[in-house]
């Protein structure tokens, strides 16, 4: 059976796109570590000069769930718009969640869920340059310092190895 068309919410804020019962809303977020393991190198963004959030710092592909979309599907989507990187959603291991008490255009909070691919199809560009400085592989052992940080500690939990982790960011 045919599902109803979804309302366009991408213009109201956030606490009418997913609200709670109390009012407030916690922003959902995928990002996705694109990971060759035979080079030892995984996929970076450069946050452009005029970024609203974490100008000029470097980040994971990621970006915010749509009403009614898969988390797995915002990160398979965000990373084809922001690298033209294209992964199947079945292919995504979870790495790391965190659990931050504020963001941009999150002020009640947002969950970030980091998935883990080694397939992909593509090589990486920059298709988001009004966003985005740069695009490009790097190696695992020389990820560069000015990071956003929780996407900094999703990757280096997940370069150390073992089961996925979760964290808390600026809770008192």
């Amino acid at each position: 059976m045919p599902q109803p068309p979804r309302p366009d919410t991408r213009d109201l804020p956030s606490t009418a796109r997913h609200p709670l019962a109390d009012g407030t809303a916690v922003r959902l977020v995928a990002a996705v570590i694109v990971h060759d393991r035979e080079r030892r190198r995984i996929v970076l963004l450069r946050r452009g000069p005029d970024a609203r959030f974490a100008p000029g710092l470097w980040d994971l592909p990621l970006g915010k769930q749509e009403p009614g979309e898969p988390l797995t599907a915002t990160a398979v989507r965000e990373l084809r718009e922001e690298t033209g990187l294209s992964a199947d959603p079945g292919a995504l291991r979870l790495a790391h969640v965190t659990h931050a008490a504020r963001g941009v255009d999150a002020p009640d909070g947002f969950l970030q869920t980091v998935f883990v691919t080694h397939t992909w199809s593509g090589e990486p560009v920059n298709t988001e340059p009004e966003k985005h400085s740069r695009v490009c592989w790097t190696p695992e052992d020389a990820l560069p310092d000015a990071f956003v940080p929780s996407s900094r500690t999703a990757l280096a939990a997940y370069l150390d190895g073992g089961a996925p982790r979760f964290t808390e960011q600026g809770w008192s």
